[in-house]
């Protein structure tokens, strides 16, 4: 049948071919112009790509009855029209579709039929470190030892690159995947085949949300997931609620868009909308940059939402313009979007779409703000900064606690430094970071913190030698509006040099810090602190000697380097005192927003985007140098460290296995709320003692030579040694923070892994139980393959975060969750009980099954598969082995 939903709009352009533009519903239609803009645009791309949707719902009107269609939890077929990837990510999906392709031969099929069907791009920006800081040759000493440790998994991607079709690899020392996503790989309308629709992208990142800030729909997936997709198979997803966040008023001047999204991360915490989409509107929104918008939809993982929508309007145009992108193209962008009516004018109240809920923000209530010291969501106002860390020194061990004795808040190490005699006290500064996306991405905090570095050298203020300071842009333009606009030196005399263009800091990879410092807060068991302009500061994530750590933008990242601890009230206290004597103070130094923008006008031009993007893929002569095979298989090296054939289809036949009950199961983990994917699968350094270490060094590996485990994903045998292994892990079983747990048949203390060994060898299956929001964080896939291999069954948590339940999915382990109202505590559940979960022969989304415990009790719990589809991957066991028989077969 005729798809009753595609709209035939004539040609634009008379002197144009004819182009068919796919469109909803008929305009007048008044039902689809108050379907909020991401619903639009989801149902539109699922509709283009699946016209059996509409067969199998029926009733073509329920589709703009979409509130309805919401309370029938009705499955959306999703296909996006892009999937990005970034290299800790992304290697393993390499491997995986490497091992796919030997499985799919085995089983006789064509082991080329593994491969992307849509574009897909991969931007290595995971492996920097800042090993190397406050000197000049910085960044070529950084990128000089990333190629020297990650050579072999970058010929692996470039074999990769040419073994499949469809996959763009973007080189190291490129940029940060979602900022060249924003600045260039960002279509916003596609164009292809003759047709013209939006665009819309997945990526292995659960910050792909930032592309939202420029009318792209698009958020993180798990890798597992993602892959599917690349081979073809849609996003099966239950249509979400969508809540209109409208903003009002003009922010403060001193306001950066940093406050505002650490405001907004905080309120919409508040709110609850995991697994729903924020589609933000209201005459604020127009106050707001691109830029802006993009810092805002970045962090949504943050506040838990699936999308954080802006729509495109004339300001999102006239970024696409500023960023290089051929201005034809535009021209068609715009005037597709307004034939579709999907160019949004946020002045214009009478275009505000239906809700599910409306909350608002007025921004001039906005001020000045940090967030920590573990969470985004724990925002404080700088001028509460000094008093709310003084109150978490000594406060219970928790997410705003240390639990310091009241003795020992005054503490304070001497210990010397290239000669120089130092202090150091709970709250000192030890890492200044200007890193991230989030931030990096946004030339008006860039200037700003530039801005603010020249006054401050003018004003004779500097910061200490021993604070690890660092510049990590997304982007080569952001280096060259700074040069260009003359701050640079000056950041750059206050240490802030660029040490690399990649996440860095703000995923972990912030280097060692200088072994004095590390002695003297060990010493003095002192609180130290990491100051980033990132997106994330879960415990143990920045650094393993930096307990507290603030998310802050750019100009305060700078400012808190200058004080050299958070214990300052900028309004009474001065940041330093020069050489003249004179106390210099914040506000003296803060450049005005009149100041900013107009360097913002003069130096942020398109043509220093076409020059950066023009040679991205070949600026690396190190990447160009590069000789790898071409074979369509890969051959593998059985002495590699980095890159494993994984065992996830070993035995794997075409014939289905009939799930079974999970019988008398031992908890491995008994977790309270807010674990998060760094907990469970930490990226960062790996620790001399672990598990992972002493696999390594039996490899002939020295410490040096570890890496960190996000470069090692490629590596099933390290990544299940280093599965729960963050040195902040809290296991209710043990009374002190580390990776370990109880082996109860032994009674005995040991490592997560070796005890699931232990356990393993038995024959014994294993659970994880968690409270509130287990997987927050990012959408790392070995968050649910390390716990697979480990051989965990299922995990009992009060709730889970989007991405990371679909992971589990992915993989084959039930995500099962308590009943409304019910949780470990009420159901007095200790984690020493052996649990048996009934799994009946029919299974159907969200049922409650049956858990009956050895001591005699028996309860309910859902069993979070929330799709028929989600059914068929758990009876494939994974998604990945039901893409393998499909492609066998």
């Amino acid at each position: 049948m005729s798809n009753p939903f595609v709209r035939i709009v004539e040609p634009l352009d008379p002197k144009q071919p004819l182009k068919k533009f796919f469109n909803l519903s008929k305009l007048e239609d008044v039902r689809y112009a108050r379907l909020p803009f991401s619903i639009r645009i989801l149902l539109e791309a699922a509709i283009r790509n699946c016209d059996e949707f509409l067969v199998k719902k029926g009733d073509v009107e329920n589709i703009l009855n979409w509130k309805v269609m919401q309370h029938k939890n009705v499955e959306v077929p999703f296909k996006p029209a892009r999937v990005i990837l970034q290299d800790f990510t992304g290697v393993p999906a390499v491997v995986d579709f490497a091992a796919m392709r030997d499985a799919v031969k085995r089983l006789g099929g064509d082991p080329e039929n593994i491969n992307p069907v849509c574009p897909a791009d991969l931007v290595i920006d995971h492996s920097i470190q800042v090993d190397f800081n406050r000197q000049s040759d910085s960044l070529q000493k950084n990128q000089d030892l990333e190629f020297e440790r990650n050579k072999e998994r970058f010929e692996f991607l470039k074999w990769g690159s040419q073994a499949f079709k469809n996959l763009r690899i973007i080189p190291p020392g490129s940029g940060i995947i979602h900022q060249v996503n924003l600045e260039y790989l960002a279509r916003v309308v596609m164009d292809q085949d003759g047709y013209y629709y939006p665009d819309s992208v997945v990526g292995t990142d659960s910050h792909t949300t930032m592309i939202d800030g420029l009318g792209v729909l698009g958020w993180g997936v798990g890798g597992i997931e993602a892959e599917a997709v690349m081979l073809g198979q849609p996003i099966s997803m239950v249509l979400p609620e969508v809540v209109g966040y409208k903003l009002v008023g003009n922010p403060q001047p001193l306001v950066t868009s940093t406050d505002i999204v650490l405001t907004i991360t905080k309120h919409l915490r508040q709110v609850g909308v995991v697994g729903k989409f924020v589609e933000f509107f209201g005459p604020g929104v127009a106050q707001l940059s691109i830029a802006d918008r993009a810092t805002i939809a970045n962090m949504c993982p943050e506040y838990g939402a699936t999308a954080a929508y802006f729509p495109v309007d004339d300001i999102s145009i006239g970024y696409l313009i500023q960023t290089g992108r051929d201005k034809e193209k535009v021209m068609y962008t715009k005037r597709y979007l307004e034939a579709v009516g999907m160019l949004r004018d946020f002045k214009n109240s009478s275009q505000d779409p239906d809700f599910t809920q409306v909350v608002e923000l007025d921004l001039h209530s906005v001020v000045p703000c940090c967030s920590g010291p573990k969470r985004p969501q724990d925002k404080v106002a700088v001028s509460d900064m000094k008093m709310d860390f003084e109150s978490c020194l000594g406060a219970k061990q928790g997410f705003k606690g240390f639990q310091i004795a009241p003795d020992r808040h005054n503490s304070i190490v001497k210990f010397n430094f290239e000669g120089r005699d130092f202090e150091l006290a709970h709250g000192s500064v030890v890492i200044a970071a200007i890193t991230s996306c989030t931030n990096t991405s946004n030339p008006s905090v860039m200037l700003g913190a530039g801005l603010l570095a020249k006054k401050a050298v003018e004003a004779g203020l500097t910061v200490k030698p021993y604070i690890k300071t660092s510049l990590s842009p997304g982007s080569g333009v952001v280096t060259y509006y700074l040069r260009e606009s003359g701050v640079m030196r000056y950041l750059s005399q206050l240490g802030f040099d660029v040490v690399g263009y990649g996440c860095m800091t703000c995923i972990g990879n912030s280097g060692p810090l200088p072994e004095s410092v590390v002695e003297a807060i060990t010493q003095g068991d002192l609180v130290a602190v990491g100051v980033l302009s990132g997106n994330r500061n879960f415990e143990g994530r920045v650094h393993p000697n930096t307990r507290a750590n603030y998310l802050a933008s750019p100009p305060l990242v700078i400012a808190y380097a200058i004080a050299g601890t958070v214990r300052i009230d900028f309004e009474k206290e001065p940041l330093g005192i020069n050489a003249s004597g004179k106390k210099i103070f914040l506000k003296d130094i803060w450049p005005t927003r009149n100041e900013i923008q107009a360097v913002e006008r003069q130096f942020v031009i398109p043509g220093m985007f076409k020059e950066v993007y023009q040679k991205i893929e070949t600026v690396n002569k190190a990447w160009n140098a590069l000789d790898v095979p071409s074979d369509k298989l890969y051959s593998w090296n059985p002495k590699s460290t980095y890159i494993k054939s994984p065992p996830f289809f070993d035995g794997l036949t075409l014939a289905l296995q009939t799930p079974k009950t999970i019988e008398d199961a031992y908890v491995l983990l008994n977790f309270g709320d807010s674990v998060t994917t760094d907990h469970i699968s930490p990226a960062g350094n790996i620790a001399r003692n672990s598990p992972a270490a002493r696999y390594l060094t039996s490899r002939g590996l020295t410490p040096r030579e570890f890496n960190s485990y996000g470069s090692r994903r490629g590596n099933d045998a390290v990544m299940v040694r280093g599965t729960f292994a963050n040195i902040r892990l809290v296991n209710k079983f043990i009374d002190k923070q580390g990776p370990q747990t109880i082996h109860f048949p032994s009674g005995e203390i040991v490592d997560v892994f070796d005890a699931a060994e232990r356990y393993k060898q038995a024959g014994h299956p294993l659970i994880v139980l968690a409270g509130k929001e287990y997987g927050a964080g990012s959408s790392r896939d070995w968050a649910a393959k390390g716990p697979f291999l480990l051989g965990v069954k299922a995990v009992l948590a009060e709730s889970y975060e989007r991405i990371h339940r679909s992971n589990l999915v992915g993989m084959g382990v039930i995500p099962l969750q308590y009943l409304p109202g019910e949780d470990a505590g009420t159901l007095g559940l200790t984690g020493r009980e052996r649990y048996t979960i009934i799994i009946p022969e029919k299974l159907k989304p969200q049922m409650n099954v049956q858990i009956k415990l050895d001591t005699g009790k028996t309860f309910h719990a859902i069993m979070r598969f929330d799709t028929d589809v989600e059914l068929t991957y758990f009876h494939n066991g994974g998604i990945l082995n039901y893409m393998i028989r499909k492609m066998a077969s």
